[in-house]
């Protein structure tokens, strides 16, 4: 898709892993040529699909829904994990995946451009908040995760803020918050895009759809990591690919 970016991240990351990635394009979905049947897993990877043209992912949201909507849908409903990191986020939520409570028919959440009217690249943390399916084991609770973003529309707005975030939270859906290098929730720059509640990642209900912000797929070696504390810590995108691994060996996916 003209304007993604981040596949060959995503896709050696799969491979260091030792899962088998293939790369995927719409076309060969829309002619058929390809069945998401055949995979374990889906990754809708970052980058500016069609130029982010009308608003994020909307024109790649659009795409997906006219060629293979059902098809995703069923992949989703066996609980297969469906991860979308930046404009894949952006596409999730638009082809309303994402929270999922009602799919297809509004929008609860969307990703709106920064509070601070501009693209951030750089790097922040991150802290897992939920007892994710797939994720909760693999991070160490209460410690903060350097990891890299690279957005100007990543702002989770939620429509009825009081209610919805609610049930975001009730629903255990609130994946990750962004944080300060110390682990507490805060505002600008370690929130870098002014999201709700310092979210930086949801998922459904279900727990096998997840969308994010940051870029584990971008800080795979430890070596990465910027801060002394961290040395000897496997770095964020090392942690997150082996925990989709793991999730797919124990499933039986």
């Amino acid at each position: 898709m003209e304007g993604t970016n981040n596949e060959h991240e995503a896709f050696q990351s799969f491979r260091r892993v030792g899962l088998e990635p293939s790369y995927v394009h719409v076309n060969e979905l829309r002619k058929k040529t390809v069945s998401l049947e055949d995979f374990s897993s889906i990754f809708l990877p970052g980058g500016f699909s069609a130029g982010d043209y009308i608003r994020a992912g909307v024109i790649l949201a659009n795409r997906i829904a006219n060629s293979s909507l059902s098809d995703l849908r069923d992949f989703i409903d066996t609980g297969k994990p469906v991860i979308g990191v930046c404009n894949g986020f952006q596409v999730l939520c638009e082809l309303g995946f994402l929270p999922g409570w009602s799919l297809e028919n509004q929008r609860e959440i969307v990703l709106g451009h920064n509070t601070s009217n501009r693209y951030e690249c750089r790097n922040t943390y991150i802290r897992i908040t939920s007892g994710n399916k797939i994720f909760s084991g693999a991070f160490k609770k209460e410690m903060p995760y350097l990891v890299p973003v690279a957005h100007a529309e990543g702002k989770i707005q939620i429509q009825d803020k009081g209610q919805n975030l609610k049930k975001l939270l009730d629903l255990d859906q609130v994946l990750f918050r962004y944080s300060d290098p110390e682990g507490n929730f805060g505002s600008y720059p370690w929130n870098p895009n002014g999201s709700d509640h310092d979210i930086a990642a949801i998922s459904n209900e279900a727990g096998n759809v997840i969308g994010l912000m940051p870029h584990p797929e971008r800080m795979f070696y430890r070596y990465r990591n910027a801060e002394k504390k961290m040395f000897g810590e496997p770095a964020i995108g090392e942690i997150f690919f082996k925990a989709i691994k793991q999730y797919i060996l124990k499933t039986g996916y």
